[in-house]
């Protein structure tokens, strides 16, 4: 019999999993579950993972520089008392653009301030590697341990197949951040939302007070107790497929470029390398025409960027068709990420407006409804738009609730996501690519408390009942059908979820009201939901929106609800 131990494959393939999951390593969880399973590849338990977000310029790391996880150099001693990293183990590195390995700090004879600054965080034995992408180092990879010699040249060599994929991660990091940080300017405002600021002030006003008398200056917890919430989601339907297809055709569009130059090169020089050359893309074009997987994309832009493109330099000089040729392929890159970028580009082109198109419409109709009665709004933009409202009295500082504002803003939140659909299929013929959305509302009748969360300026669901309300929407947009296998979501119709009976008969009048003003069309679906990871009673009501009438779309006349909703004989 023969054992062979695959333990470490594993590990290695759940590494990459995790990796292309675009927020692991910014997520607390995720990156906490990408440290345990290095801990197990390295056999180190003691091991402490850290990311340092590199800018490029290495004297102004400590300006520009982000930290993820456990950062040993964008530590707060770091980054208060060092102003260069000239001299240290992280310039070697990036000098060199290699891995260095230090056995032991405490015996090492060329420790500057860095390091002396690393030894007092516990860290003895330590790797620091470049992380490379498209020849840039985009980042600094930080393997600490406090037992000398855990972490060695023999055990580490297990990382070179993730590596590429950590910068990848950063790069996907970044470029999530930057859209955050353009739809702050945009917005024009900070995590306190207006609505809430009264709370604030008054926390403030507390905090100067005890400081003043001397006493403890932590600001107060903010929480909002009993207040009810919403949740809508416009997705944009199979946008990973689509994302990866586009990723797809601009690699093998690059391959078979690249094929073409040496197909001419080798009508004037008989080479066998050329035939080897054009064997392997070859063999990638049709690898990549059954799919893309992990590791695919960064193994060919480095066989290009390594094997390929450093030929042309050579080559060119054969004859001035080869050049025709190279300069051809030359003139299709994108000019900054030297690249085929044309499928992407028109992918991320079009998902941007449908998400452009939404959150304008939302944030324009939102600003009406927050006049019937102030409440509490987020949104976010992803593969798509969702959005979070939460309304009732805590929340207001001196204004009288009433579950008739509930209502009303369920039934606007109905009406908005019946106007979304009409929307994004209105922009359908504008886009590079068809995209089509999903739409879902998420009820829950008992209320919740929330909390303000200093350290992220958000508010989070407070409580571990609440919790559950919180899983359910990261979970429920992949619901299936019971018995069907189905997807619940589908272009062009709406699909409200709710557990409680009392809920269906409550939208289901709001159904009937927007069928008879010509929102929906066709009957009401009852479904249910197939059980989700620890959640299961779920149930939806599913309906089509009339998008032939000129009506959905428009503006909601907010002021109309309130007596529509009196009307209303909901118990």
């Amino acid at each position: 019999m023969n054992v062979i131990n695959i333990t470490n494959t594993e590990i290695i393939s759940a590494i990459k999993r995790d990796l292309i999951e675009k927020d692991t390593i910014t997520s607390f969880t995720g990156f906490l579950k990408l440290q345990h399973k290095l801990k197990s590849l390295l056999q180190s338990p003691d091991l402490l993972l850290g990311i340092t977000d590199y800018s490029g310029n290495p004297e102004e790391i400590f300006r520009y520089g982000r930290k993820i996880g456990n950062s040993f150099l964008m530590n707060e001693n770091c980054l208060r008392n060092i102003s260069s990293i000239k001299g240290s183990i992280y310039e070697r590195s990036i000098e060199s653009r290699n891995a260095i390995i230090i056995d032991d700090l405490t015996s090492y004879p060329g420790r500057t301030r860095i390091e002396e600054e690393i030894l007092k965080q516990g860290i003895s034995n330590i790797l620091v590697a470049p992380l490379i992408l498209d020849d840039e180092i985009v980042g600094i990879l930080e393997i600490g341990s406090p037992v000398p010699g855990q972490i060695n040249p023999v055990n580490t060599l297990k990382l070179r197949e993730v590596l590429p994929l950590f910068a990848i991660a950063i790069e996907r990091s970044r470029e999530d951040i930057n859209n955050r940080v353009r739809n702050i300017i945009k917005e024009k405002c900070t995590a306190i939302h207006p609505t809430l600021e009264w709370r604030f002030q008054k926390a403030a006003m507390n905090y100067l007070k005890n400081e003043n008398n001397g006493a403890e200056t932590e600001m107060e917890e903010i929480v909002f107790h009993d207040v009810y919430p919403l949740y809508g989601l416009s997705d944009i339907r199979n946008s990973s497929l689509q994302r990866n297809e586009a990723i797809r055709d601009d690699l093998i569009e690059n391959l078979e470029l690249a094929k073409k130059v040496i197909l001419t090169a080798g009508k004037f020089k008989k080479l066998k390398i050329f035939k080897e050359l054009i064997f392997r893309m070859d063999k990638k074009i049709s690898s990549l025409k059954f799919g893309i997987y992990t590791g695919d994309e960064s193994d060919i832009m480095k066989f290009l960027s390594k094997q390929i493109v450093p030929l042309f330099e050579h080559i060119q000089n054969y004859d001035e068709e080869v050049r025709s040729v190279i300069n051809q392929y030359n003139e299709s890159l994108n000019k900054d990420l030297m690249i085929i970028y044309n499928r992407r580009k028109s992918y991320e082109e079009s998902a941007t407006k449908v998400n452009s198109i939404i959150a304008s419409y939302l944030d324009e109709e939102q600003s009406k409804i927050q006049e019937i009665y102030p409440h509490y709004f987020e949104r976010y933009k992803t593969d798509g738009v969702d959005h979070s409202i939460y309304i009732g009295a805590s929340l207001t500082e001196n204004r009288i609730f009433d579950r008739i504002y509930l209502r009303n803003i369920r039934l606007w939140q109905l009406m908005i996501m019946c106007g979304t659909v009409r929307k994004t299929l209105e922009i359908k013929d504008d886009l590079s690519i068809p995209l089509e959305t999903a739409h879902l509302i998420l009820v829950q009748d008992s209320p919740l408390s929330i909390k303000f969360r200093y350290d992220e300026k958000k508010f989070d669901v407070d409580g571990a009942y609440n919790i559950r309300y919180e899983i359910m929407k990261k979970r429920i947009d992949k619901a299936e059908i019971k018995g069907r296998g189905e997807r619940l979501t589908q272009p062009g119709k709406i699909a409200i979820v709710f557990s409680q009976n009392s809920e269906s008969l409550e939208y289901k009048e709001y159904l009937e009201y927007l069928h008879s003003i010509n929102y929906l069309k066709g009957e009401t679906e009852e479904l249910e939901i197939e059980e989700l990871q620890g959640i299961a009673g779920l149930k939806a009501l599913r309906v089509e929106i009339d998008t032939d009438k000129i009506n959905i779309g428009r503006k909601v006349d907010t002021d109309n609800l309130k007596e529509v909703v009196k009307k209303m004989q909901i118990n």
